[in-house]
């Protein structure tokens, strides 16, 4: 007979296994790629395997987090299955079995969560998903917009001091600057025969990533009629794109999420900084007064 401290414990856990179960059976539903399909098929039913275990020791049938269920659900459908996995993974991982008592007196937990951690481990790095094939394309877009814009906009704030001809300047240049990179995307990708991936979708990639990032920069010029007010909330929404989109690549590839930050923090708004002082000296030498 299990102490009931133990036994909330693995009601605990048991929930967790059912919860996954649901989640990935929910998403292998609406994926076509047949090979993504099977993998998500195997791993739920590898976690209600792990969910008939404790229930042996349990004796009760335990009803899933429905909430959990739609939230990963959600999130899989709008920033892809790898990144709503792996999220998922990372966030559970701290619900695994620690108890010394517990792993003495259930022989099949070392075996179970070497099983889980090995499989599921296995089967994520498995996943082929597209849009993960595309991640460079949205790097470059993101990058680009987010270096060039923040300085773009940061020295004509300087310069031209007027709102609304800044977000007027701005759209113009961050419309031909975006359709500029899907065309370079776009022929860099023609040219590489090695890569896979087709040249439209990484065109569209890059330039719809570049065209959104600054229509989020400009708009705080659109809402404020003082220029330097704007260009705060500017800046501030270029790391608050950062943080989201670093947070993205570091889940749904396995890399550091503060070191990319940083850096790609650093730079962006180090090159407003130096727009700025340009823009400053560009209105000073030609003696513009708007």
């Amino acid at each position: 007979m299990l102490p009931e401290k133990s036994l909330k414990k693995i009601l605990l856990l048991q929930r967790n296994e059912i919860t996954e179960h649901y989640i990935y059976r929910k998403i292998a539903q609406v994926t076509q790629d047949p090979h993504n399909h099977e993998i998500l098929t195997r791993i739920a039913a590898e976690e209600l395997d792990h969910y008939t275990i404790w229930k042996k020791y349990t004796g009760r049938d335990i009803a899933p987090a429905f909430f959990r269920i739609w939230f990963y659900f959600l999130i899989a459908r709008l920033l892809g299955m790898t990144f709503a996995i792996k999220l998922m993974e990372g966030v559970e991982r701290g619900a695994q079995v620690s108890d010394s008592e517990l792993l003495s007196s259930i022989p099949e937990i070392p075996a179970m969560l070497a099983n889980e951690a090995k499989h599921e481990r296995d089967l994520i790095a498995l996943i082929d998903e597209e849009r993960l094939k595309y991640v460079g394309s949205v790097v470059l877009g993101l990058n680009d917009a987010l270096v060039e814009f923040t300085g773009t906009l940061a020295g004509l704030t300087f310069a031209i001091q007027n709102s609304r001809i800044i977000a007027m300047a701005g759209l113009i240049t961050g419309i031909a600057a975006s359709l500029s990179m899907a065309a370079s995307e776009y022929l860099s990708q023609r040219s590489d025969l090695v890569s896979g991936m087709s040249p439209k979708k990484a065109a569209i990639y890059t330039g719809a990533t570049y065209i959104v990032t600054v229509a989020l920069l400009i708009l705080p010029f659109l809402i404020f009629s003082n220029p330097y007010f704007a260009l705060i909330f500017t800046l501030v929404g270029a790391v608050l794109v950062i943080f989201v989109f670093t947070f993205y690549i570091s889940i749904a590839k396995d890399l550091p999420f503060w070191t990319r930050f940083f850096e790609m923090a650093a730079i962006s708004l180090g090159i407003a900084a130096i727009s700025f002082i340009i823009g400053l000296l560009i209105r000073l030498v030609l003696n513009v007064n708007m």
